[in-house]
């Protein structure tokens, strides 16, 4: 099935329902938001015809528009990172062919620069901003000026979006989703958290990553459920938001998680988050205590989910039901999925997807599905490492227990390699971050004469709270899950906030240039 179809089976059942509600009070209908997107649509069309669009916005109706559009024009929209630098957001714009862009009042500076660069040869404004730069039109004039009828020879394809991997370790990767695959993505979510037309969904995150396009928008509007959009996340405002509009459903990173909980037990105001039905949650490491924390707080209805962009939306989740018996695991395959765990291979070599481990063992996770993605766009080196014979390479190393539960270990390419021995800096971040004074830690090795590396740790406390070396060198000493060879040498102790992709993932040569060189 097309995600196309599946918006549009929305909109003849749900004409009259919310699809959007922002931050500002602004609310449309799905009836309105497929007449404005197919405007939307038919005035691309008419302006570059065949040609992709790029978006360039924080969480804003025009993002979901553009999205809804593509859809309907059958050609990708390309989903730009605020968040990049001008050269950045060239180079993603050129790799994956844009022709025009659209951008909000967060993003005028960046999007004229892009102009000047000849990245585009004109853009859509959404916002209130004035923009003098003869290449760029109107939002709200260009969809008051095109037809409310969607062209006759449209969909030009069956494509849906150009996504871009994270790139903490590299460059971005660009990845394209036709409407098939991002369907089966879509309809995941609906089946795990069992998603209907009654829920109101809260986006907080950035709209353009995977996990929010297609684990959280797609299957709200799959459903026809209602959205929330929060321009960018502050964490009262999004508490604020679920209590006005009784959001059942929450997609959050685990340091998003974290700061809402903190708010919830402080001394100010708290919130009344008792309609909250389901929390997803992923991208970083789930500890034992942050989901008791959550519970308290937020909500019992935790969901620790583990994905990848080049996959869709993910690739296991784990029931809120299952994790008091397997604490921190990230469940078992997901609906449209065959996970395997597999001997690790060398990073230049593709793994055996016979040679899967048996439970108590650790190897890399495999995958295939509908849903996946099959290549990166102008990247035929890095596509030949990632997919190979219909299967997908994620390079996360992960432990199978007895019931087939997966707990992600590490990535293969993070592991240290101490007097012989391989440690996973994953499980000992895990450990560290369950001491009752650490907020947060991330582990990495730094190269040593006579070990080769040595397990390195920085070890983030709240303000006044006095943690020595030696007494987390006790604590993992006592720690019957964490043996003697795997904890940490050498300690860095800060207040601090470990940096962060806006995914949730930790930046380690930031940290080790800071603490360490």
């Amino acid at each position: 099935m097309k995600l196309n179809d599946a918006l549009a089976r929305t909109v003849r059942c749900h004409p009259d329902k919310p699809a959007l509600i922002t931050d500002e009070g602004r609310s449309f209908t799905y009836a309105e938001l497929d007449e404005r997107s197919t405007r939307l649509a038919n005035a691309l069309t008419d302006r570059v015809g065949e040609g992709r669009c790029a978006v360039l916005t924080i969480n804003d109706v025009s993002a979901i528009e553009s999205m809804w559009a593509g859809n309907k024009r059958g050609v990708s929209t390309v989903q730009l990172s605020y968040r990049a630098t001008v050269a950045e957001l060239k180079s993603m714009s050129d790799t994956a062919d844009a022709e025009i862009l659209v951008f909000d009042d967060h993003n005028v500076e960046a999007a004229l620069e892009l102009l000047d660069r000849d990245a585009f040869e004109t853009a859509i404004h959404a916002g209130e901003e004035a923009v003098d730069h003869s290449d760029v039109e109107s939002y709200e004039d260009v969809l008051d000026g095109a037809d409310a009828d969607l062209d006759a020879s449209l969909p030009a394809g069956k494509e849906c979006a150009v996504l871009h991997t994270s790139g903490t370790t590299s460059v971005p990767k660009t990845v394209q989703f036709d409407q098939d695959q991002l369907w089966y993505g879509a309809i995941q979510p609906v089946m795990e958290h069992g998603i209907d037309e009654t829920d109101v969904a809260l986006c907080t995150s950035p709209w353009y990553h995977m996990v929010t396009t297609d684990a959280w928008l797609y299957p709200h509007f799959v459903a026809g459920a209602t959205v929330v959009l929060h321009s960018t996340f502050e964490p009262e405002e999004a508490l604020e938001l679920i209590e006005e509009h009784g959001v059942t459903g929450l997609l959050a990173v685990p340091t998003q998680l974290k700061t809402l909980n903190d708010i919830q037990r402080g001394e100010g105001a708290t919130y009344d988050t008792s309609t909250l039905e389901y929390i997803r949650t992923g991208g970083a490491i789930v500890t034992e205590n942050l989901i008791e924390e959550t519970h308290e707080h937020l909500s019992e209805h935790v969901y620790n989910t583990y994905g990848m962009t080049e996959a869709g939306p993910d690739l296991t989740f784990a029931h809120p039901s299952v994790q008091e018996e397997h604490p921190g695991t990230i469940g078992k395959e997901s609906f449209t999925w065959e996970i395997r765990v597999v001997e690790t291979a060398p990073i230049d070599e593709h793994p055996d997807p016979e040679a899967e481990v048996d439970p108590g063992e650790r190897g890399e996770i495999i995958a295939r599905g509908p849903g996946m993605s099959h290549e990166y766009i102008d990247n035929e080196e890095a596509s030949e490492r990632s997919y190979f014979d219909g299967w997908l390479r994620t390079r996360d190393v992960a432990r199978v227990d007895e019931d087939g539960y997966l707990y992600i270990v590490d990535r293969v390419d993070n592991m240290i390699v101490s007097g012989g021995e391989n440690v996973y800096p994953a499980e000992v971040e895990r450990v560290l971050g369950n001491h009752p004074d650490v907020t947060e830690a991330c582990v990495f090795g730094r190269d040593d004469e006579q070990w080769g590396q040595v397990v390195t740790a920085v070890v983030v406390v709240p303000e006044g709270v006095e943690l020595t070396e030696d007494e987390l060198d006790e604590y993992c000493l006592q720690h019957d899950g964490l043996a003697d060879f795997k904890r940490p040498r050498a300690y860095a102790i800060t207040t601090e906030e470990l940096p962060r992709s806006d995914t949730g993932t930790i930046l380690r040569e930031q940290l080790i240039e800071k603490h360490f060189d």
